[in-house]
């Protein structure tokens, strides 16, 4: 292999990632792919799992997540991930006793031991079985009923340590409301595994689809120990590589691909896209000049990030109108002519996901 730069990882990472062509046909497949998608966020991370395939729409991602096809739990880290039913059961297993670790202290400060969990556990149980899906407005009802407080952000964190423990996850909305359902009912044949095989699975899984990537990167994904990663990495070194890429170690399943992707090419990414949030020691080389560093105070107006070229080139956001949506951009430098076309291009995929029109409205830092 030729001697690679920091430069050549972030094109390499949109290919593995699924951003460089669509090359996956159908949600269940993105999903598999990139081994769970982080979703605290629901209607952009659905886009973010859509803009990976051909031409999956807004409504056909409803559809998916209604019937069960993909599933929205905790796991991983403190957050929402979409994950795949046959996937939920091990990746829980394996990663949710370090995310209850984490998050013990907030337990404790909210008057939630192992006694008061528990009982919490039995009443979304008897609330949820045979098959019913509540909201988190009816559940915290029940809770309160049984003479439970989910005042204080009690709620969210027995209902959070519920998923965890794989007793609840998503159930289809109602409406626009989110509802919960069991895990056994809704995902009946979800596979177990050994601790090591899930280890190795998850390894592999995330430097296949997320490599270049560090031992760091790796372990803020997962919240699993350098110990534990050095214990994967060494099951599945055989069906990985290593390089030390400008003085850093990374790991990656395949070589980069042949040919980089047309340029320009403009890509609208909603701010925890994987290619955003999958990394956390190496998350800076998808902005190599550091323009993006220097305006981070735009973020929580334009909280999404346009891709030129695997760069970041500027943020956006995104208003909806009855038969329109406009894409608000700021960009860091201006665009020449065949940039803008390629944005326009992106925000024309946008609408079509949503069925709606696009148009772009471009500001300059």
């Amino acid at each position: 292999m030729t001697a690679l730069h920091t430069t050549d990882i972030a094109h390499w990472r949109m290919y593995n990632l699924g951003l460089s062509e669509a090359r996956f046909d159908a949600p269940e497949d993105v999903v598999h792919w990139l081994g769970a998608v982080q979703s605290q966020d629901f209607g952009p991370a659905k886009w973010s799992v859509a803009q990976r395939t051909s031409a999956v729409s807004n409504a056909a991602m409803d559809q998916a997540f209604a019937h069960g096809t993909l599933l929205r739990t905790h796991v991983l880290r403190p957050t929402w991930h979409f994950v795949l039913p046959a996937d939920i059961r091990w990746m829980l297993d394996l990663t949710a006793p370090r995310v209850h670790a984490m998050s013990a202290y907030a337990y404790r400060q909210r008057g939630l031991d192992d006694t008061v969990l528990n009982r919490c556990d039995a009443v979304l149980v008897g609330a949820l079985q045979g098959g019913h899906q509540r909201t988190r407005k009816e559940l915290a009802a029940v809770l309160q009923s049984a003479g439970i407080a989910t005042d204080d952000f009690r709620l969210g964190s027995i209902l959070m340590n519920a998923e965890l423990s794989g007793i609840v996850c998503s159930g289809p909305l109602n409406g626009k409301q989110h509802t919960y359902a069991l895990l056994d009912e809704r995902a009946p044949q979800a596979k177990r595994l050994a601790r090591d095989e899930a280890l190795a699975e998850l390894t592999l899984r995330y430097f296949t689809c997320h490599g270049p990537a560090t031992v760091k990167d790796f372990r803020w994904w997962s919240s699993l120990t350098t110990a534990d990663i050095r214990e994967g990495l060494g099951m599945v070194a055989s069906q990985l590589e290593h390089q030390v890429i400008d003085g850093v170690s990374y790991w990656f399943a395949a070589p980069p691909p042949p040919l980089k992707a047309a340029s320009p090419t403009v890509h609208l990414l909603q701010g925890y896209d994987e290619y955003i949030v999958g990394y956390s020691e190496s998350k800076y080389v998808l902005d190599v000049s550091g323009a993006a560093r220097l305006m981070s105070q735009e973020r929580g107006i334009y909280n999404h990030a346009v891709i030129l070229d695997s760069q970041v080139a500027g943020r956006w956001k995104r208003m909806l109108k009855k038969n329109i949506v406009i894409i608000e951009v700021v960009l860091y430098t201006p665009f020449d002519d065949a940039q803008t076309q390629a944005l326009q291009a992106a925000a024309e995929r946008h609408g079509a996901f949503l069925g709606l029109a696009a148009t772009v409205v471009t500001t300059e830092m």
